[in-house]
């Protein structure tokens, strides 16, 4: 009994209605050979049966077809993330552990090449459920506004819910939930440019631990802490966790462990891009193994080798991975914060990692670009020599025909 014949026998079958969950649960019971034969033919071989008993066949059949769509995209991007170095991530029991003791969650999203921030600010107005408080450029010149900071309207608990968004793509959401994350999320869509796969969006994001801490308070490890040393640092990060001073604006302090994560997990979006770049040249180091014929063309060798100097033009000119940006020069309590989130999360060592697997598949395709340059050169040489050759057996013919023609007028004029 195929899936289709299954649905239509137990909607027939009396009582019991068929909601999305048992069509879901119906769907996994079953090979992708026999989903794939489902996906054709129930429409067809069951509609005036499905009509008569009126069963609401499509909106679960549909989620079925979507989820088996998306089966391979989602195998591919697993298959890159499992090969990847896995990161220090919090576990989702920790933070259940951390929320009884205080502890808030700050979560981190790259979704897009880049945001259009002005239609998101004007986005964000319309649909009146945050506040933009800050539009600013983080470049000292101040060309271009780069950061969008808004605020919940309406509370839900004590704590403020802030986000911070970065026209590179990235957003950072501070005590959002799973449902509000992912309605915004979902908002953010139209504003996005060159989004990126949502499997690889939610692969790549962050989340980290924060809660705030009084003047005269205590550390982690239950140290005191004067009130000199928290004057000056209205912020701290120690073993994997923000604190934050509960007096006070602390929206640089944000800031700062916002443009860290942001960073981080740019940095890893582009890690994956680069692990799928080297799966799909994977097979021309086996072809120059084994010397067969290489199999691709000068056009996609072209192509690649651009997509490559595009990403380290991303990694190496465009961001920030280099180098401590512009806006903590004059914040040395910053600086330090930042400094300390980026070592948390290895950013120069993996920014390091990535610059030498670039040079390795530069290599290569140059390797590949001369090795096709060759052939391609030969190809001419030998057109070369063939039109040459034409061109002897044409004068060749020429000269008999030339000389014969004398030789019959010479028998005629005797």
């Amino acid at each position: 009994m195929n899936f289709a014949r299954l649905i239509f026998a137990r909607s027939t079958g009396g009582t019991q209605t068929l909601t999305p969950k048992v069509t879901a649960f119906y769907y996994r019971q079953f090979t992708c050979a026999s989903v794939q034969r489902a996906a054709h033919k129930p429409l067809t071989q069951f509609e005036s049966k499905l009509e008569r008993f009126e069963l609401k066949l499509p909106a679960p059949l549909a989620h079925s077809r979507k989820v088996t769509q998306q089966a391979s995209v989602g195998a591919s991007v697993a298959q890159v993330l499992k090969k990847r170095t896995v990161r220090k991530k919090w576990d989702d029991n920790v933070f259940e552990d951390l929320s009884a003791e205080g502890f808030f969650n700050v979560s981190a999203f790259t979704t897009a090449e880049e945001y259009d921030l002005e239609a998101l600010m004007k986005g964000l107005t319309e649909q009146n459920l945050y506040a933009v408080k800050k539009y600013f450029s983080t470049d000292n010149l101040g060309l271009e506004q780069n950061v969008l900071y808004a605020s919940a309207k309406y509370p839900v608990g004590k704590e403020a819910r802030d986000i911070i968004f970065f026209r590179e793509g990235s957003v950072v959401l501070w005590n959002f939930n799973e449902i509000e994350t992912n309605n915004l999320l979902s908002f953010l869509r139209p504003y996005e440019k060159d989004a990126y796969l949502s499997p690889l969006v939610r692969g790549e994001s962050e989340v980290m631990p924060y809660m705030y801490i009084p003047s005269s308070a205590v550390d982690v490890e239950g140290d005191l802490v004067s009130a000199s040393d928290t004057e000056v640092a209205r912020a701290f990060f120690h073993n994997g966790k923000f604190f934050l001073a509960s007096e006070g604006d602390n929206f640089l302090q944000k800031y700062t462990f916002s443009n860290a994560m942001a960073t981080s997990i740019k940095l890893g979006m582009w890690e994956a891009m680069l692990d799928r770049y080297v799966d799909s040249i994977e097979y021309l180091t086996d072809d120059l193994k084994r010397g067969r014929r290489i199999r691709m063309s000068r056009a996609e060798v072209l192509r690649k080798t651009g997509e490559l100097f595009a990403l380290r033009h991303e990694i190496n000119l465009a961001s920030d991975l280099l180098d401590t940006p512009d806006f903590y020069w004059d914040r040395e309590e910053l600086e330090a914060l930042y400094l300390q989130v980026c070592s948390y999360f290895s950013i120069s060592r993996r920014t390091k990692v990535m610059n030498e697997k670039i040079n390795h598949c530069v290599e290569l395709a140059e390797l590949i670009s001369h090795n096709l340059n060759d052939a391609h050169h030969i190809r001419l040489e030998w057109m070369i020599i063939i039109l040459i050759m034409v061109e002897v057996g044409f004068e060749i013919v020429h000269y008999m025909d030339r000389y014969y023609s004398k030789e019959e007028g010479a028998v005629l004029t005797h």
